[in-house]
């Protein structure tokens, strides 16, 4: 690469790397670096920015980007190497099986719209959850699914978040609310599915989900709406970071 080329290629990151917003560092991190890799701005076989660099181009800790590091790592998208020349590179992105039918599936989504639609009825169960103040047998459903989540094998971690969010839905005290979210949120599962469970994430959101049980049962609405808001914009990150 010449000077300039290289010189060029670190305006185009400047552009593209931001500060990630507070709530979901991890998520958002990640999910610029993929889009850096994406749009070539890194190429095959190119060096990403020093840690130091990268960390306090997107806001995070060193700790923090190395977890998002490790991932791209685990996913075969970079390989770490040691030395006087040493660094993170980007390797070929292999296709994986079944590659076709994924790239199908993905077209025939507005992952946009799915986000914004999931994010409006979450939000607003939430707040509709929040106003109505669970007691009782009511309250006794939403810890009992959130309890589920957190006993969750990671294989089955999936489904017992959906039933969370679902359960909320339900408690919203509107069917219309709870016929469509269940479909969009099949629609999102079937995106989730496309890409690797992340222990990470699965933490952080774990929290997320502590945080708006307790502003629900604390009958907080606008904390209730903050909080999903929240969750629900770090499903995203990663959405639009593996698939967008």
């Amino acid at each position: 690469m010449s000077r300039t080329d290289a010189h060029d290629a670190h305006d185009r990151l400047a552009q593209v790397l931001r500060p990630v917003r507070a709530g979901n560092g991890f998520e958002e991190a990640l999910e610029q670096v993929l889009q850096v890799m994406r749009l070539g701005l890194v190429p095959t076989g190119g060096r990403l920015p020093a840690e130091r660099d990268l960390a306090h181009r997107l806001g995070i800790s060193r700790v923090t980007l190395r977890e998002v590091l490790k991932v791209l790592q685990e996913q075969g998208l970079v390989e770490a190497r040691r030395g006087r020349y040493g660094g993170t590179f980007v390797l070929p992105r292999a296709e994986a099986a079944g590659g076709d039918a994924l790239r199908r599936r993905v077209a025939d989504v507005d992952i946009e719209d799915l986000l914004r639609f999931r994010e409006v009825l979450e939000v607003g169960a939430a707040e509709l959850c929040a106003a109505h103040r669970l007691s009782g047998e009511r309250a006794g459903r939403l810890r009992e699914a959130l309890a589920r989540t957190h006993d969750a094998p990671l294989a089955d971690y999936r489904r017992r978040d959906t039933l969370l969010h679902l359960t909320l839905a339900e408690l919203s005290g509107s069917p219309t609310l709870t016929a469509q979210y269940a479909g969009a949120r099949a629609r999102v599962n079937d995106l989730l599915d496309c890409i690797p469970l992340l222990v990470r994430n699965l933490e952080h959101s774990q929290r997320q989900h502590t945080a708006l049980v307790e502003a629900v049962l604390d009958g907080d609405a606008e904390a209730a709406r903050a909080a999903m808001r929240e969750h629900c914009a770090g499903t995203a990150a990663l959405l639009r970071g593996f698939l967008a």
